[in-house]
């Protein structure tokens, strides 16, 4: 089992930046994937990004160049660095977790971006 702490959501200006993290605790490799999903109302959940392993960062076309998704192996942690936000990145952004085909996912933050 994997449970999952989120935490650095909250109410931001456009332009402005956010870090989200997340804690996992449980059973965490450092071949797990660890990344970020958003689902705005009326949305389907999406991908933000995800590291997978010890691989490289992987981004939805809409993160590039704006968010920077990074973990620590040892805290089990991932965080997300949102900068430039705008007000389409209103959402509750979820941490996951994958082990094979397991899919774990936190209670999710709510970010708020006003223009």
């Amino acid at each position: 089992q994997v449970h999952l702490v989120e935490s650095g959501g909250g109410l931001v200006q456009a332009g402005g930046s956010l870090t989200l993290s997340c804690a996992a605790s449980g059973t965490i490799f450092t071949s797990s994937g660890m990344g970020w999903y958003r689902q705005a109302p009326g949305k389907q959940r999406e991908l933000v990004a995800v590291i997978r392993g010890v691989g490289l960062p992987v981004y939805a076309d809409s993160a590039k160049g704006r968010f920077t998704i990074s973990r620590h192996y040892a805290k089990n942690t991932v965080y997300l660095q949102m900068n430039n936000l705008k007000p389409e990145d209103t959402a509750v952004y979820y941490c996951t977790v994958s082990n094979g085909p397991d899919n774990y996912w936190g209670q999710g933050t709510q970010v708020t971006v006003s223009s």
